[in-house]
Order: C-alpha cells, then sequence, then structure tokens
C-alpha cells in the first residue's frame, strides 16, 4: 500500500514515516501544498495523510481541488485543529477521516486500516485469498489455519496482491505498493521477494501469468 503524506513539521513527518513503513507501507512525503498537488496529480495513491496548515496553500483547498476533478483517493486529515467548525469543514470537503494531533502512532495505523476497509467496501478487517488469510493488524499470515512468517517486503507483497482479489499485477504495480519516491529499487527485487514469499506459502499459491504479472489462486 502506497501512502502520500502530506506534512510540513518535520520532526513528526519523521515521526509518522518511520511508523508507517514499520506497518508495512510504502510512503511518498510532501512538506508544502505545491509538492503535494504535482504527487496527486502524477501519482497513483492508496491514501493520502493530509494537514492542514501547509506552506504555499491550505490542506482544504488541496482536498477541494481533488475531489473537484473526481479524484476519490482516501484522504485521511490529520491536523491541530481541533474545532468542530474545523471537523466538520474537513468531512464536508471530502475527508474520509479526521485526526486531531498529538495522536498515537497506533491510532493512525489502525484509522488508516479503517478507510481502507471502507474504500474497498469490506467490512473483515482480515483479508481471504483461497487457502491464506492476511490481518493487517497484527501482520499474521497464515496458509491454512498455520502461522507463515513473512518479511516486511514479502507482508506487503501478499497485501498487495490480496487487496486485489482476481487481479493480474504487473512488475511495476507492486513496485509501486513497495517503494516510496527516495528507495532505490534493484531491477529484480520484486522477483527476490516474490519467489521466497512463493516459497513460504507453497505451491500455486501465488500465481504467475507470463508476460503479465502475478495473482492470487482461486483454489483453496
Amino acid at each position: 500500500m502506497r501512502l502520500l503524506l502530506v506534512e510540513d513539521d518535520a520532526m513528526l513527518g519523521d515521526a509518522m514515516a518511520r511508523g508507517l513503513r514499520a506497518d508495512g507501507f510504502a510512503l511518498d512525503r510532501a512538506a508544502d501544498a505545491g509538492t503535494a498537488g504535482t504527487a496527486l496529480r502524477t501519482q497513483a495513491y492508496d491514501l493520502v495523510l493530509l494537514d492542514l496548515g501547509l506552506p504555499g496553500g491550505d490542506g482544504l483547498v488541496l482536498l477541494r481541488g481533488l475531489r473537484a476533478r473526481g479524484d476519490a483517493t482516501p484522504v485521511l486529515i490529520v491536523t491541530a485543529r481541533d474545532a468542530l467548525a474545523s471537523r466538520v469543514a474537513g468531512l464536508d470537503a471530502g475527508a474520509d477521516d479526521y485526526l486531531v494531533k498529538p495522536f498515537e502512532l497506533e491510532e493512525l495505523a489502525a484509522r488508516i486500516r479503517a478507510v481502507l476497509r471502507r474504500h474497498a467496501g469490506r467490512g473483515a478487517p482480515r483479508l481471504q485469498a483461497g487457502p491464506v488469510t492476511l490481518d493487517p493488524a497484527t501482520h499474521a499470515v497464515t496458509v491454512r489455519g498455520e502461522p507463515v512468517a513473512l518479511s516486511a517486503r514479502e507482508f506487503a507483497l501478499l497485501r498487495a496482491l490480496m487487496d486485489r482479489p482476481g487481479a493480474v499485477l504487473s512488475r511495476a504495480q507492486l513496485e509501486e505498493k513497495l517503494y516510496g519516491w527516495n528507495e532505490g529499487v534493484d531491477s529484480n527485487a520484486v522477483e527476490v521477494h516474490l519467489h521466497a514469499l512463493r516459497r513460504k506459502l507453497g505451491t500455486g499459491v501465488v500465481r504467475n501469468v507470463r508476460g503479465v504479472g502475478w495473482t492470487m489462486a482461486d483454489a483453496s
């Protein structure tokens, strides 16, 4: 899952970035409205974390512009503006949730997961594909009820595939889910992680569609 963090406070942004990357998210960062606007016009994100008081423009203006052009990317406002009028304005502008600073990183991660579930039309917190069950909150993965230990990259790959049941994802699409702007990506990095993931999950769980990409097998 790839997120855009729009936050001008460098210390807070660093802390949020560390926590979210440890939780398995790929992350891009923007410290001002202009950079955020450019990122949102040129890159697809699974969710945006949006501060409201930004250099170069207000976050609400950015959000209204996003919705005005028909972009339904989930947005979680993260701001120090705690007045009722501000919360109402943010939600009415098209935000999917509103979190007031200061907050605990555990709550931020839980709210992100809840917004992503609603956006995907899922009520259940766990993902299921054939014999595989994945819990985004605990990073627990089981195959036919047996726990499987995955690295952070392997977990992120599996989640990307399970979030799109039936879809065949290319290497480029998977790279977008795993790596942010400033992370170097070896040419065969995704294949290496996929090889390890398929070995741990067992034969036939992740299926390669030659020349196209990878998908989760339907069979249980």
